[in-house]
């Protein structure tokens, strides 16, 4: 952390809240958060804030929950984190119909060398306002003084540090042991997962199965190893596991050992398994060892390095 500062409300003054916006797209109430920051940090260039705020928003829409929005950009002139909220009534179009309309916007704008900093506010942000009524509840307040009182009386801190649940991916394609291969099959083709987790009916985690799994079940072990792989031009053996996808279950396939990472762990040390296991995925257990959520390599090294 920069300073003493322990909520995300600690970096918001009230002088950079807009109650009640008229902003109609997301792009407009962008553009009105940042000359407000603009105009209240000197040295600060509102145009330079939307091209970066406006960039990150095209590779990774910022509406994290249904009515919430958080537009945000790393500036290299940042020495702390800037933070502007915008509300409304009628909603405002970030072009996310699935989301519906974002009623509360909060610009975050944070050191661009410190990453760590960018997410732990994204954590203390979601806890902040995951209580099911509290969008509409800040959305409807009338006025930047209301708005930090509201807030004031919050519990949620900034995490000292940033755990696995604060980088998961919580929404988690799944399979169960009796599943079928061709079930497999039609996920790894129409989701883009490269593995998917095995639960049972209990919900508890049973294994995983990936598209390497899928190849190393269609070619017999021996091939590996011939130089020549002429006789298997025409892929018989792939055309063997087609025919059986229907008979075959997910629990002759699957992997049952496979590396996972406790939910409460360190988020440095996701790193570190990655590396050592030079693996692209790994599942996060919580405590009574129950499938939690994953961690794509690819998505956490965004995070870190350009979300």
């Amino acid at each position: 952390m920069t300073d003493n500062a322990t909520h995300f409300y600690s970096y918001l003054a009230t002088g950079n809240i807009i109650c009640r916006s008229s902003s109609q797209t997301g792009s407009e109430v962008i553009e009105e958060l940042a000359k407000l920051l603009a105009r209240n940090n000197a040295g600060l260039s509102a145009a330079n804030i939307v091209n970066e705020v406006l960039a990150r928003e095209a590779m990774f829409p910022t509406v994290i929950a249904p009515g919430l929005a958080v537009p945000h950009a790393r500036l290299a002139e940042l020495d702390k984190p800037l933070v502007a909220m915008a509300t409304s009534t009628q909603g405002i179009d970030f072009g996310v119909p699935e989301m519906g309309p974002v009623k509360v916007v909060v610009m975050l704008l944070t050191p661009g060398d410190d990453p760590g900093l960018h997410l732990q506010l994204l954590s203390a942000l979601a806890k902040d306002f995951g209580a099911g009524d509290e969008i509409e509840t800040v959305a409807a307040l009338p006025t930047p003084e209301a708005v930090t009182s509201h807030f004031s009386g919050s519990g949620f801190a900034i995490p000292e540090f940033l755990r696995v649940h604060d980088v998961m991916t919580r929404r988690v394609t799944t399979m169960l042991e009796q599943d079928t291969l061709q079930r497999a099959i039609e996920l790894f083709a129409t989701t883009g997962e490269f593995e998917i987790p095995v639960i049972d009916d209990d919900g508890d985690l049973r294994g995983v199965i990936s598209l390497l799994d899928l190849l190393r079940f269609s070619m017999p072990e021996h091939v590996l190893w011939l130089e020549d792989l002429t006789p298997m031009y025409r892929f018989q053996p792939f055309s063997e596991v087609l025919k059986g996808a229907n008979d075959t279950k997910v629990a002759d396939v699957m992997r049952t050992e496979f590396v996972s990472v406790d939910e409460s762990v360190p988020a440095v040390q996701l790193a570190k398994l990655f590396l050592v296991n030079n693996i692209k995925q790994l599942v996060v257990v919580d405590s009574a060892g129950k499938l939690a959520g994953i961690v794509n390599l690819k998505k956490f090294a965004a995070r870190l390095f350009w979300e």
